[in-house]
């Protein structure tokens, strides 16, 4: 009977399981976020090496993080980060250009990393049950190196961001990973930036 509780030797109810819609709904609302951006990537005009120098020369601090932000957010879109950090060594120099597309990208990596892991990865995981097991234990046992190469190959870098958060990577190796693997191609293409700037 419902009114009757259980005695002290009676088990425990189970409780109940989470709705299995809950994760399938994450990941729909991961997919419209992400065509969302590819939209807002291929609509909104960037600004061209002018309009930004001007801007940052008359940026204090706060304009400055407003830079990291947006750069940041970009790169959780389909837009290359080789053009955006070129535009930031064209703009802003090689030193501060670098420090911005360091820390954008990492900001920038594991904001994607964030949404894909909290949004995608109970599907994903769902979806693929034992088939992808082996290879999703071998990227969690070696996160730190399979994010810095991804981070370096040519793989454009938001897909990078999104898969390693819809695997089973740890967050502390794909943090260090990031951090580490947003560094050479930031050098270089900060470099050719500045560089370009620097010739004319």
């Amino acid at each position: 009977m419902d009114g009757v509780r259980p005695g002290p030797g009676s088990p425990l109810p189970e409780p109940e399981s989470p709705p299995t819609r809950r994760p399938w709904l994450r990941l729909a609302v991961l997919g419209v976020l992400l065509a969302a951006a590819t939209v807002v990537a291929l609509t909104v005009e960037r600004p061209g090496v002018p309009a930004l120098q001007g801007w940052l020369d008359e940026a204090g601090p706060l304009g400055w993080s407003a830079v990291v932000l947006a750069v940041s957010g970009a790169l959780m879109a389909p837009v290359p980060r080789t053009a955006l950090s070129v535009l930031l060594g064209a703009a802003a120099g090689f030193p501060a250009g670098l420090a911005v597309a360091v820390l954008a990208g990492w900001f920038g990596g594991m904001g994607g990393f964030a949404l894909g892991r909290h949004l995608g990865r109970d599907a994903v995981a769902r979806l693929t049950g034992s088939r992808l097991a082996r290879a999703d234990r071998l990227f969690r046992d070696r996160g730190f190196l399979a994010v810095a190469l991804a981070r370096v190959s040519p793989v454009p870098f938001w897909i990078v961001s999104y898969a390693a958060g819809l695997s089973s990577i740890r967050w502390l190796p794909a943090t260090l990973g990031t951090l580490v693997g947003v560094v050479p191609g930031a050098v270089l293409h900060v470099g050719i930036g500045a560089s370009v700037v620097g010739w004319l």
